[in-house]
């Protein structure tokens, strides 16, 4: 098993077809892929099998990014794990959101639909620095 392969990436996302996108992506990079499909579901992923990487959509039903990413961080035994965020957000909600002081800014933040190679550069990034 090589380094790459011992990482899992939670991909949290309502859209079927985003999950199956970065899903894809991520597999085929060789990452452990685990999906939820709303900040609910992503928070108790998150707790019961504590990936190394999160990949967040903002809106969502049931419990929102926003909500499930200020939670994330409230908790010290998941305040470490790194956040990308990934949405149909316009790019005034990053700047809403990298100014929250009660919160840290996002590990990284891409507006659907994303570059696939600048996205899977940032994934390395983070989880091999």
């Amino acid at each position: 098993m090589t380094e790459k392969n011992s990482r899992t990436v939670l991909v949290v996302d309502d859209e079927p077809d985003v999950v199956a996108y970065l899903s894809t992506l991520l597999t085929d990079s060789g990452y452990r892929v685990l999906t939820a499909s709303d900040g609910r579901e992503g928070s108790e992923r998150v707790k019961r099998d504590k990936p190394d990487l999160i990949t967040l959509d903002i809106t969502m039903p049931e419990e929102s990014g926003v909500r499930m990413y200020r939670d994330l961080h409230q908790d010290e035994k998941t305040a470490g794990i790194p956040v990308i965020i990934v949405t149909g957000v316009s790019h005034e909600f990053k700047r809403f959101i990298e100014t929250r002081r009660q919160v840290p800014p996002p590990a990284g933040y891409f507006e659907k639909p994303i570059d696939r190679k600048e996205f899977l550069d940032k994934v390395k990034e983070i989880l091999h620095a």
